[in-house]
């Protein structure tokens, strides 16, 4: 019997999928389950990452794709692409805090990057970042994404993004030419 993993697939998520996709965002990001990986945020958010709404207007929107990442039957990562004129906004992106540290982040951002340039020709992505998140920017520097210094406020008072746990959230933008 054949008993090795297969590899992830890639598709578009489907509303079916909501309830899965919001549980991967939560246990990569929130909460003691986060901790398994190294993209928590429970130390400086607490509260949800994200709920069903917003998961469904991401695969609703028709300016947006939710790409639903699969490894041997389960959704093991997920992230979101937004057409916005010339550049692709990425965001909503998780991996399985069990699988973190073995490439697949890498492998699901690169396959993203492919995805916009190749659906809607742009030659930009961009993405915002927790300003506090040293390690997490660090990586993405790495994968050839540039701070830009451009900050936007954090959404204080408004618990749908979680409750801040110190008082200098911001988000910054990270900048990359896709060629």
């Amino acid at each position: 019997m054949d008993t090795t993993a297969t590899g992830p697939t890639f598709r578009d998520a489907t509303d079916a999928d909501v309830d899965a996709l919001v549980a991967l965002i939560e246990s990569a990001y929130r909460g003691d389950s986060s901790r398994a990986g190294w993209t928590t945020e429970a130390d400086i958010l607490e509260g949800q990452r994200t709920d069903p709404e917003g998961v469904l207007g991401v695969i609703k929107s028709p300016d947006s794709r939710l790409l639903t990442v699969e490894q041997d039957g389960r959704i093991v990562a997920c992230c979101q692409l937004e057409h916005r004129g010339r550049h692709a906004y990425f965001g909503m992106f998780a991996v399985s805090p069990a699988l973190q540290g073995a490439g697949l982040g890498k492998v699901v951002i690169t396959e993203a990057e492919r995805l916009a340039r190749q659906t809607w020709g742009v030659t930009e992505m961009h993405m915002t970042v927790i300003s506090v998140r040293d390690d997490l920017i660090a990586w993405y520097e790495r994968r050839g994404y540039r701070r830009t210094g451009e900050m936007t406020p954090f959404p204080y008072g408004d618990e749908r993004f979680g409750i801040p746990q110190r008082d200098d959230l911001q988000f910054e933008l990270l900048v990359k030419p896709l060629v």
